[in-house]
C-alpha cells in the first residue's frame, strides 16, 4: 500500500472515532492534531495542511448532524471530504489509439513509466510502440529496447543519432499504423532552454494527444515547481508520478501537483511492470482510509480468476480438492503485487475478513506462496492428485528438489490440509457453489458482493 505511514496514522484516527462514545470538541481537536501531525509526516505543506485540518475543526464544531447519520460518521465524512480536496479532481482519461509523449527530468522513471504504459495499452488489444527520442542520455537506447521487449512492445529508435526530432519524425511514419505511439523524450538536470526548445519541437512534430509529466514522488513538494514549470513550456495533459511506493513524501507530491491544476493521471505503485494505476482520487483516498476501494477490488479478483476454470469449482463441489487445483490458485496469487491489491482493496472491516496487515506480513505471505509453488513444482503428477501419500521418503525426495526443508514441505501440506477443510465446508452451500459456477461459466465475478450469503 502507497503512503503506509500516512494511511496507518489516518486509519488509527478513525478507529478512534468510532470506538469514542462521544464525539465532542475535545475528540475533534485531538483528531486534528494527529491529522496535522500525520500529513506533515507525509510533506504535505505546512500551511494546506493547516488549512485542511482547521476546515476540518470548523465543519465538525459548527455543521449540524444530518438526521440520516451520526456525529461518529458526520465528523468521518467531513474529514474524507476535506482530504480528498489535496488530491485535486480527476480528469476523464480514455484508452484509446493515441500518441502519448513522455517529458520529465533525469532521473524521474521516463522510460520505465514508458514501458508500464505501453504494458497498460497492450492489455487492451492495441500495438504499441516505443519510440527513443532521448537521445542525450548514455545508454538511453539500449534501455528502452530492453523495456520494449520485455512488454511486448515495438521500438523505434537509430542509435548514435543525436537528433531526436529525426527520430521522432521517421518513428511515427514508420509505425503509423500502430494503435498507441508512446515517444520517451530527452531530460536534463534542471529545466533549461535547451530542454525546453527540444520538447516544443517533438510537439510540434508529433501533435500528441497526451503530453505526460513523469516525476518522482521522491521530490515531495518540488513536484509543484516542476510541473508549472514544464506546463508553461509546453502544455502538459497529465502528471504521472512514479514510486509512489517507497517515499515518505508522496504526500507532498501529490499534493504539489494537485494544486497547481495539472491533473495526476497515474501513480507507479511499484517496480514491476503491472505496478501502475490510473488515479482516481476518491478511490486512492479510499483505500488509503481503509474504507476499500470496490472497483480495484473486482479487478483484481477478475486477473486472479483469469486461469482458473469451471472444473476447478466442480472439482471444489465435490470436495476434490487435491495440491493441482491448489498449485493453480497459488500460482495466480504469487503474481507480483496481485496478494497487496486484493487485500488493499477491501475495507478494514470487510466482513471481519480483513484485519490490519502490515508490509512485512504481506512480504512474508507472498514469499510463502512462491516458495510452496517451488516445492510442488518439486512433486510428481502422481504426488499432486494424491497428496495424503506424500510422507516419509517423499517428503525427503521433494525437499531436496527443491532445495528447501522437509519442515517446508510438512508446512506446504498442513496449509493445503486447512484450505481443503474450508473447502469442504462449501460443499453444503448449494447457494456459493451455484453462483461460483455461473460467474466462471459467463468468465466474469459478482458485480454485487451483497448478493454473496453471508
Amino acid at each position: 500500500m502507497v503512503l503506509d505511514s500516512l494511511a496507518k496514522s489516518l486509519r488509527d484516527a478513525l478507529r478512534r472515532i468510532n470506538k469514542s462514545a462521544l464525539v465532542d470538541d475535545r475528540l475533534v481537536d485531538e483528531i486534528v492534531k494527529e491529522m496535522q501531525r500525520a500529513l506533515l509526516m507525509a510533506d504535505v505543506d505546512v500551511a494546506l495542511t493547516l488549512d485542511i485540518t482547521n476546515s476540518v475543526e470548523k465543519r465538525a464544531k459548527e455543521e449540524p448532524v444530518p438526521k440520516n447519520s451520526n456525529p461518529r460518521n458526520h465528523l468521518i465524512r467531513i474529514i474524507y471530504e476535506e482530504l480528498l480536496r489535496i488530491l485535486g479532481k480527476p480528469r476523464e482519461f480514455h484508452v484509446k489509439p493515441a500518441t502519448l509523449m513522455l517529458v520529465g527530468l533525469y532521473g524521474q522513471g521516463k522510460t520505465t513509466s514508458a514501458g508500464k504504459l505501453a504494458k497498460f495499452y497492450a492489455k487492451h488489444g492495441y500495438k504499441v510502440v516505443l519510440i527513443a527520442a532521448d537521445t542525450q542520455r548514455l545508454g538511453a537506447y539500449e534501455q528502452l529496447e530492453q523495456v520494449a521487449g520485455s512488454v511486448g512492445a515495438s521500438f523505434f529508435g537509430i542509435y548514435g543519432e543525436k537528433d531526436s526530432r529525426r527520430v521522432v519524425k521517421e518513428g511515427l511514419e514508420k509505425f503509423r499504423d500502430w494503435d498507441v505511439k508512446i515517444i520517451d523524450t530527452s531530460g536534463r538536470n534542471a529545466i533549461d532552454s535547451s530542454l525546453t526548445k527540444e520538447i516544443a519541437d517533438i510537439n510540434d512534430i508529433a501533435k500528441p494527444d497526451e503530453v505526460v509529466l513523469i516525476l518522482d514522488a521522491s521530490i515531495g513538494q518540488a513536484a509543484g515547481k516542476q510541473a508549472k514549470a514544464f506546463n508553461e513550456a509546453v502544455k502538459i495533459t497529465g502528471v504521472y508520478i512514479t514510486k509512489l511506493d517507497g517515499t515518505a513524501k508522496g504526500g507532498g507530491a501529490l499534493s504539489a501537483v494537485a494544486s497547481t491544476g495539472a491533473p495526476i493521471l497515474f501513480i507507479g505503485t511499484g517496480e514491476h511492470m503491472e505496478d501502475m494505476e490510473y488515479f482516481n482520487p476518491a478511490r486512492f483516498l479510499s483505500r488509503l482510509l481503509g474504507m476499500g476501494d470496490f472497483e480495484t477490488l473486482m479487478a483484481a479478483a477478475k486477473e486472479f480468476q483469469k486461469e482458473l476454470d469451471e472444473n476447478a469449482v466442480e472439482k471444489m463441489a465435490q470436495g476434490k480438492f487435491t495440491l493441482k487445483e491448489m498449485y493453480d490458485v497459488w500460482d495466480q496469487m504469487s503474481k507480483p503485487g496481485l496478494f497487496k491489491k486484493l487485500f488493499d482493496s477491501m475495507p478494514m472491516a470487510a466482513g471481519g475478513m480483513k484485519k490490519e496487515m502490515d508490509e512485512q506480513f504481506l512480504d512474508e505471505s507472498e514469499g510463502k506462496l512462491r516458495k510452496y509453488k517451488v516445492i510442488m513444482d518439486s512433486m510428481t503428477y502422481y504426488e499432486m492428485e494424491n497428496p495424503e501419500e506424500i510422507k516419509g521418503q517423499r517428503v525427503e525426495r521433494i525437499a531436496r528438489g527443491s532445495g528447501y526443508n522437509t519442515s517446508d514441505v510438512k508446512e506446504l501440506l498442513r496449509d493445503y490440509k486447512r484450505v481443503k477443510d474450508m473447502v469442504k465446508n462449501l460443499k453444503g452451500n448449494r447457494k456459493i457453489l451455484s453462483m461460483m459456477k455461473k460467474q466462471f461459466k459467463n468468465g466474469n465475478v459478482p458485480e454485487d458482493l451483497s448478493n454473496l450469503p453471508q
